[in-house]
């Protein structure tokens, strides 16, 4: 119950706009280990990222001889005061170049207010290759977009439930883009304001006297090559002899899977997984066939009730021979896998 009590706070601050949740560098560290090689020679563009707190700023810069970087921009929103006369230069929203050097670290301050989707920021977008940072939930469809459209790589946290929007399952589905390693309780926890109301027990302070907020409901997405997605789910189930544990939908020639591990090996039909399969999907192994919708463009349903939202996929492994039944490959009296 603790768990979901924090990812109400996530919701509440998606409707509301309030989008100050920072990542802790461990969460960063953590998931950045499996990408050694990406970012050899490439410009990293952290655009939601105040130099001075961020915590990708500083692992990139701790790091930046190791993965070899060509250069690392930072830059991120404030909000601008309504006199504008009163406010200081050092108060104006800005942006950070870094090249390696301590002593080269060059600052520039914006006209505007530091927004992602400003002509200054996009001008930066321009000259990166990569953009790796912890963007506004309440804004995650509009900055994959940018992205998307301005054909850069990227890796992001977002809101697990962002695989069920339609332009980001689009891109998974076009394998485009893919979860990263850590999902769940594999990302430990955000840095949050203060002010910020509190849910639950799974709160705590670190050494730095920051609050941090533990959730199970965010994920990495990303379009860096990841060797692991190319792993096989390993199957062990079978349908055949099973058939009553894989209820049929009402309105979709498909069987229903609750678990990703409970995914048959002689079932070659589309089959209603859970959306957590997009952390172990290999696009080698399966097809993404459709989501959440039936035949007849509503929901999917097993005897009049829906189940929580589920991908229909196919497996690619199988070949499919209608004359020819598939009920004796669990025994071992057929071998119709594809090599």
């Amino acid at each position: 119950m603790v768990r979901k009590a924090t990812n109400n706070l996530l919701q509440k601050a998606k409707k509301s706009k309030s989008d100050e949740f920072y990542t802790q560098l461990c969460d960063i560290e953590r998931e950045l280990q499996y990408y050694p090689n990406c970012f050899s020679g490439k410009v990293v563009y952290c655009n939601c990222d105040d130099p001075k707190v961020s915590n990708f700023f500083r692992f990139f810069k701790e790091n930046f001889q190791r993965l070899g970087l060509r250069k690392l921009i930072a830059s991120f929103y404030k909000e601008q005061s309504n006199n504008l006369f009163q406010m200081q230069v050092d108060e104006r929203p800005y942006y950070c170049e870094y090249d390696g050097s301590d002593e080269n670290i060059m600052i520039g301050h914006f006209h505007g207010n530091g927004d992602f989707r400003s002509k200054e920021c996009v001008d930066l977008l321009l000259r990166s290759d990569v953009v790796v940072t912890n963007p506004p939930f309440s804004l995650f469809r509009e900055f994959i977009a940018q992205i998307v459209r301005y054909n850069k790589q990227f890796l992001v946290i977002g809101n697990v439930n962002a695989i069920t929007y339609k332009e980001i399952f689009e891109l998974i589905q076009g394998n485009k883009a893919w979860l990263g390693i850590n999902l769940g309780r594999g990302i430990s926890g955000f840095i949050v304001p203060s002010h910020y109301q509190q849910y639950g027990t799974e709160i705590s302070v670190n050494k730095e006297g920051q609050t941090i907020i533990a959730t199970n409901g965010c994920l990495w997405l990303t379009n860096l090559e990841l060797k692991q997605r190319h792993d096989d789910i390993i199957l062990t189930k079978c349908y055949y002899g099973n058939e009553e544990a894989y209820p049929t939908y009402d309105n979709c020639d498909g069987i229903n899977v609750n678990k990703t591990q409970d995914i048959p090996k002689d079932y070659a039909g589309l089959m209603g997984v859970p959306i957590t399969f997009l952390h172990k999907y290999n696009p080698e192994q399966f097809e993404i066939v459709k989501f959440r919708k039936g035949d007849d463009g509503r929901d999917l349903c097993i005897n009049g009730k829906c189940p929580y939202f589920r991908i229909l996929i196919r497996n690619k492994r199988i070949l499919r021979h209608d004359s020819v039944p598939l009920s004796n490959v669990c025994a071992g009296e057929m071998n119709i896998m594809v090599n």
